[in-house]
């Protein structure tokens, strides 16, 4: 009912129980601090359900990031730029960088924590990042599968798919057709 959406002991001992529940709260209870702190410790995305207010808030959108880094998508702007926000984000879940603002998204240790976790977060990385023969070496140094993204020019250089390889012997897959043929590479 909207009398019992609308009660904050029983939306807050609900949240409690089953984090979804934020989604039947009232409209001021989606504003309410403690309520979706509750829920997004729970499960980060819950964010979602959140008031524009709330998204704007570093500690319950920290809260949230790190529960589930795909929180950041439900982020304000401001947040989505603030580089410990975004970082405790692409830790939790590398794929978060999608949501990261373009100046974070050209952070080589963003970037790189991100690819640490998600290979494929690379896809998200600036162009200048996906270019840079030592930035990309030393991603995929950490996770191979990082070669997929990587600039053409890269995916050609011996050393960089060699790296890559050692890391992630499916990052061949990605490597030009020159270094696929390559004994030495592909041994």
């Amino acid at each position: 009912s909207a009398e019992l959406k609308a009660d904050r002991e029983v939306v807050l001992a609900a949240v409690q129980q089953d984090e979804g529940a934020l989604l039947y709260a009232s409209a001021e209870l989606k504003a309410d601090r403690e309520v979706v702190l509750a829920a997004v410790q729970q499960r980060g995305y819950m964010l979602c359900y959140a008031s524009a207010e709330l998204k704007a808030d570093r500690e319950v959108v920290l809260a949230a990031v790190q529960r589930n880094g795909y929180a950041l998508e439900h982020a304000s702007a401001e947040l989505k730029a603030d580089r410990e926000v975004v970082l405790a984000a692409v830790q939790q879940h590398g794929g978060a960088l999608r949501h990261a603002s373009a100046q974070l998204q050209a952070d080589r240790e963003v970037v790189l924590a991100a690819v640490h976790h998600y290979g494929v977060a690379l896809y998200y990385a600036s162009a200048e990042l996906k270019a840079d023969r030592d930035f990309v070496l030393a991603a995929v140094q950490r996770n191979g599968g990082a070669l997929e993204h990587a600039s053409t020019e890269l995916k050609a250089d011996r050393e960089v798919v060699l790296a890559a390889v050692q890391q992630y012997g499916y990052a061949l897959d990605h490597a030009s057709a020159e270094l696929q043929a390559d004994r030495e590479v592909v041994l």
